[in-house]
């Protein structure tokens, strides 16, 4: 019997296997060959535009299938993966929480759904004041890391010494005209990525923290785990659909399938697709996923833009860059290829409600994310213009309005990492951490 070698409560099973045989192992320290932790489709159809491969909605059909002897490897529509090998990604893989003034239990409860093998980075750009919200974050997830064993980062996105580090980097883009750290999601997200890339991490994966259901939380982290498991290339974007989104309505749950925002931003990236192709498409579902990972060799090339608009861009920016419209900067990413994964949920998504200005703010951002786009046809800009102008109610200049943030390979990382560690005071380690 062949056994992995791996690592089990501080001890090796290479050193274990010396003095005992397989024969002798206790059941619970072998890794058994038919523990199955989640069975999902493969992909069903494929779009391609150049070297990027954009998959069709995949179906899970089972969260945790348990042990599956008669389930073949074979199988030639189902994709089973066993828990050793959802494991080790997950390992390599870091979580990143954007969190803005949001509820600390639903935190706590995002939290709580992340599994422990990875490393979560919560980057806040809540108020310091008349009371400090940040504050009472840092000490919930003190707090919470006692008891959960968890490793964690927690940093303050206006932090003056990150500023400085960014200045000194020459990362100009994501500072605003006073010298500060833009207040923005992407923003947020961007210093997730650094701190991701410091500790090594393969992948980074993105969940909002205005999630009810800690069950969803673990599912999604699951599905960034399958994606990158399915990929047959380092340069992956995985994208959570959300199988439904409840609205209470007349004192009962509605079970709708889209939300506004979704609808109009897939709808628009669609329209992109087939007057490039010539084809028609519905094949994009997730314009809007803010539940979604990408593979680090992909995350450190791509340009990004602020605010809202960066779920919406990163499909624009792999269009551009690796669609074969325009010559790409990356051949050894056109060589390899880029794949978009899009895997439904079985959990519905529950989440705060922030009001229809939110809403319009979202649409905005990402229908203007196309406009801008360098491949986006002069007709298509004609109809998103008018759909602009419905929104937002008023003429804008969309293009200094979502500024362009630079990818983050232009960051000398060991100069970065040391101003990180030395010069941010709201850097918060928790957890087996150095």
């Amino acid at each position: 019997m062949h056994l992995k070698v791996t690592q089990y409560r501080g001890f090796c099973f290479k050193d274990f296997c010396k003095v005992w045989t397989p024969a002798y192992l206790p059941k619970y320290l072998i890794p058994s060959p038919f523990t199955i932790c989640m069975k999902l489709d493969f992909p069903r159809y494929t779009e391609r535009l150049g070297a990027v491969s954009i998959h069709a909605v995949q179906r899970i059909y089972e969260l945790d299938s348990g042990k599956s002897k008669g389930f073949q490897s074979s199988h030639q529509t189902v994709r089973k993966f066993d828990y050793d090998e959802i494991s080790n990604i997950l390992h390599d893989l870091a979580i990143v929480i954007p969190i803005k003034n949001e509820k600390l239990k639903l935190l706590e409860g995002v939290l709580s759904g992340i599994p422990n093998e990875c490393l979560v980075i919560i980057v806040s750009n809540s108020s310091r004041g008349p009371v400090d919200r940040f504050a009472m974050e840092g000490e919930t997830v003190r707090q919470l890391g006692r008891f959960m064993d968890k490793r964690m980062i927690i940093v303050h996105q206006q932090d003056a010494g990150l500023a400085d580090v960014f200045k000194k980097a020459g990362y100009d883009s994501i500072l605003d005209a006073d010298g500060s750290i833009r207040s923005g999601k992407a923003e947020g997200m961007i210093i997730g990525l650094l701190a991701a890339k410091m500790y090594h991490k393969d992948y980074v994966g993105f969940i909002d923290s205005d999630n009810y259901v800690p069950g969803a939380v673990n599912e999604y982290v699951k599905i960034f785990a399958a994606g990158f498991g399915m990929s047959t290339t380092p340069y992956c974007n995985v994208r959570v659909s959300w199988v439904f989104k409840p609205k209470v309505k007349n004192n009962s749950l509605q079970f709708s399938k889209w939300g506004r925002v979704s609808e109009i931003t897939n709808k628009n990236l669609n329209s992109l697709l087939a007057t490039i192709t010539g084809f028609e498409t519905d094949i994009i579902k997730t314009g809007n996923a803010g539940e979604h990972a990408l593979s680090m060799p992909l995350a450190e090339c791509l340009h990004f833009t602020s605010g809202y608009s960066i779920e919406t861009r990163e499909f624009i920016d792999i269009f551009e860059k690796f669609g074969g419209l325009v010559p790409s900067e990356y051949p050894q990413i056109v060589e390899k290829g880029v794949e978009v994964f899009q895997i439904e949920t079985r959990n519905p998504h529950f989440h705060e409600d922030k009001g229809t200005a939110h809403l319009n703010e979202m649409i905005e951002a990402s229908l203007a994310t196309i406009f801008g786009s360098k491949i986006c046809p002069q007709d298509l800009q004609e109809t998103l213009s008018n759909q602009l102008k419905h929104v937002t109610k008023k003429k804008t200049d969309y293009g200094k309005k979502y500024l362009m943030l630079e990818p983050i390979n232009t960051i000398h990382m060991p100069e970065f990492e040391k101003g990180f560690r030395e010069k941010v005071s709201t850097f918060l380690r928790i957890g087996r951490l150095k």
